[in-house]
């Protein structure tokens, strides 16, 4: 067995799920694509395909033996060759206010100033890599990829809707208020989530994301 087919594997959840474990993120992204054209080709091979850090589950599988062909270590392996070469979409712009109060806390973490991390995140092309924590969170990776920050030692009872925020290697946007320990960099007024539109969720898995500084 290759190092690559080793960190694939297939595990039943329930009667009509699948996870795909990877152990790691780049592994997950490319098989998130595999599965997604999966789906895209046979619609009735899967209901849902959900990424996380390290994993993917497809729920309502209605052929497992499909999938399992399908996911491969070795297509896996191929979309990620392939992601070298795709051609970025068009990313989704947020407009951003860099006011947040951990602002001091972060350029202090990546060793430069204020101007320097409002600078860096404001040039970094984000891509979602998946969503969680609440409706319309998504977990955004940069590349390049931005320094690490630690989460608060002290996370706040109340974050307010539309905080932009950074946290291990990950950037967010608060959909909504809620408790958090995320450092916060910024706000803006873009709605993440709302039931009404035809796609609650502005970003979803593979959203590439431009913040824009905004007065």
């Amino acid at each position: 067995m290759s190092p690559m087919s080793a960190e694939l594997t297939i595990l039943p959840v329930g009667a009509e799920a699948l996870l795909v474990e990877l152990g790691s993120r780049d592994r997950a992204a490319a098989a998130y694509r595999v599965a997604r054209e999966l789906v895209d080709r046979n619609p009735s091979a899967a209901r849902d395909v959900v990424p996380a850090a390290t994993t993917v589950l497809l729920d309502g599988v209605t052929d497992p033996g499909a999938v399992r062909a399908a996911l491969t270590a070795e297509a896996v392996e191929a979309a990620m060759r392939r992601s070298d070469e795709m051609v970025t979409s068009t990313p989704v712009v947020i407009g951003v206010r860099y006011d947040g109060a951990d602002l001091g806390a972060v350029a202090e973490a990546w060793e430069c100033s204020v101007e320097d991390v409002v600078e860096r995140h404001a040039s970094t092309i984000f891509t979602v890599a998946f969503c969680g924590f609440a409706p319309g969170f998504g977990y955004c990776v940069g590349d390049p990829p931005l320094p690490v920050v630690p989460r608060r030692a002290d996370p706040r009872p109340q974050v307010p809707a539309g905080s932009v925020a950074l946290a291990a290697e990950y950037c967010g946007v608060y959909p909504r208020a809620m408790p958090g320990g995320w450092q916060l960099i910024g706000t803006t007024d873009v709605v993440l989530f709302d039931a009404s539109r035809d796609r609650p969720a502005l970003l979803v898995p593979a959203t590439s994301i431009r913040f824009e500084p905004v007065r």
